[in-house]
């Protein structure tokens, strides 16, 4: 069971100086701010440019939702499920479905005065969403959070790219810098760049970022030699960290909130794969269907490791929770929990700019949500996690089956304390070979540590053993051999675009990709890595 650490329910301090220029000169839009009085009985509003919704050319909007038991909890080993997925290309070829539905409808006006409508979903609204799916957030979070802050509020936002745009507006000025791991989500640099915000790189280890390098870096931090004042903010994203996988424990999150309080740092919780934390990995012969009991909601919720906002008694944590994982892509709908100042400066921003999350995908994911209800909504999540697990397991039995993969633990580096899996020319088996003293006779191609969390494989190259080094560098190398799988077919990603250090060429051995098993078949994923083991093997003879 996962350690929750609480601090009774402290309210949050003034974390004010931590705003950034533009934060503190936005105001309150003075259109938005008459919408607080369009609910006051009897009021006849006739002040903002809101048209009639007798002219909203719909009068409902209906779907089909899955129910939440529409996946089973624990993977199937045959990947049978998967066909699920692709459901809708079965219909397509009049091939008939097995998927459970619920009828889903949303009328233009209410039945009853707090019934879910389009003449609200569809108008001009608050920046804080529909009242009914605000309330559901706020339920879930205090049940699975359990944030220590009594005066953490939610608020909604277009997704957690969009949401981290606006933290970095409300909290950064140009020419600071910004802590984040070493390896991490492009997206959040490339919204950094053109704000002339600089990217601070963080050692990593088996759980993400270290807390003695976060702790090494705040305190030799020098002014002078750096050019700029020590970074006040933390991008991480801790649960199946971007790129590598990684889940980041209890005990460290305590760690690096304490060393934030310690050199006064406001964390940003970028999680999206929260819910897809898929435990330890076990080779084929060694799973089962049915092992072990089976395990309450309630013993789930506990088991989910502890968040930022669990340790959060100052309220400098700032949490980004989205759907697309966990829904959909395109309904960009997510939400912040953070203090009560940093979630008014966020709502400023968004009366300016992006307003209100669109009203069809709010009403669609608000209605799916009332009907499941926790509970469902619970269980939903239950079951991605097992189906990612699946897929995961999947892929690395792929990997097994078509090289010889040796396991060993890693004393050093970022991957220390982990079970490395270091891949060979040789065809593999079911069963891997566990190093001892005597190593392989040969040199390996590449080598992943399995992740615990997320959607990916964070593979290394080892192109300080390929026969062009080092008259080719291995960033060279790695593109080479990108475009060659392209060429072949399979698309990865290539590592150099996670770097936090762009400008710097990958060091000696480096050279990566990021691998994703969230999309594609089975049947494409056991196709990719007979591909990839044809032209890597290809490309290791190459000068």
């Amino acid at each position: 069971m996962t350690e929750v650490f609480s601090v009774g329910e402290p309210k949050a301090i003034d974390l004010s100086h931590h705003l950034s220029v533009i934060a503190r000169a936005r105001r309150p839009s003075p259109l938005k701010d008459l919408q607080r009085f369009f609910g006051k009985p009897g009021i006849i509003a006739m002040g903002g440019g809101f048209p009639s919704p007798l002219y909203f050319p719909f009068a409902s909007v209906s779907a089909e939702g899955l129910v939440p038991e529409s996946f089973p909890l624990t993977p199937n080993q045959t990947a049978s499920s998967s066909n699920s997925a692709f459901s809708w290309l079965w219909k397509i070829l009049g091939v008939p479905t097995k998927e459970k539905t619920t009828p889903l409808t949303v009328n233009k006006y209410p039945d009853q005065k707090d019934d879910l409508n389009l003449a609200t979903a569809l108008q001009y609204g608050l920046a804080h969403g529909l009242p009914q799916l605000q309330k559901f957030i706020e339920d879930f979070g205090a049940r699975v959070y359990k944030p220590a802050s009594k005066d953490v509020v939610y608020l909604v936002h277009h997704g957690n790219t969009d949401g981290w745009f606006k933290i970095l507006m409300t909290l950064c000025n140009p020419g600071e810098g910004l802590l984040v791991a070493e390896w991490t989500y492009p997206s959040a640099m490339a919204c950094m760049k053109p704000l002339g915000i600089k990217p601070v790189p963080l050692p990593i280890d088996e759980q993400g970022i270290s807390s003695v390098g976060l702790r090494k870096v705040l305190a030799e931090w020098d002014e002078d030699s750096q050019g700029m004042a020590r970074p006040h903010v933390l991008y991480t994203v801790p649960i199946g960290q971007n790129p590598t996988g990684a889940t980041m424990g209890p005990q460290r999150k305590k760690e690096i909130y304490e060393i934030c309080v310690e050199f006064d740092v406001i964390i940003v919780e970028d999680d999206p794969y929260y819910f897809l934390q898929l435990g330890e990995y076990l080779p084929k012969a060694q799973r089962s269907t049915n092992s072990g009991r089976a395990v309450s909601d309630e013993e789930y919720l506990a088991n989910l490791t502890a968040t930022f906002l669990n340790f959060d008694y100052q309220g400098r944590v700032i949490r980004l929770d989205s759907l697309s994982k966990i829904i959909a892509p395109g309904s960009r709908l997510g939400w912040f929990t953070c203090n009560p100042l940093f979630a008014e400066r966020l709502e400023r921003q968004a009366e300016t700019t992006t307003q209100a999350p669109c009203g069809f995908g709010q009403t669609m994911v608000t209605s799916l949500l009332l009907h499941w209800k926790f509970d469902g909504y619970v269980r939903w999540l239950r079951a991605l996690g097992a189906q990612y697990t699946e897929r995961r397991d999947f892929l690395i039995d792929c990997f097994a089956d078509e090289f010889q993969l040796e396991a060993a633990l890693e004393h050093s580096g970022a991957w220390k304390g982990n079970t490395v899996y270091r891949a060979f020319s040789g065809r593999g088996s079911e069963k891997f070979r566990i190093m001892t003293e005597k190593a392989h006779p040969g040199v390996p191609m590449f080598s992943f540590v399995i992740p615990t969390s997320g959607m990916y494989i964070w593979m290394q190259l080892h192109l300080n053993h390929h026969p062009a080094f080092p008259d080719e560098a291995p960033a060279a190398l790695e593109m080479k051999l990108w475009e060659q799988l392209a060429l072949a077919g399979v698309l990865f990603s290539p590592g150099w675009m996670f770097s936090a250090e762009t400008e710097q060429e990958d060091p000696v051995g480096g050279g990566h990709f990021r691998i994703s098993f969230s999309h594609v078949s089975y049947d494409a994923m056991k196709g990719a890595v007979v591909v990839f083991g044809t032209e890597v093997r290809k490309f290791w003879t190459q000068r």
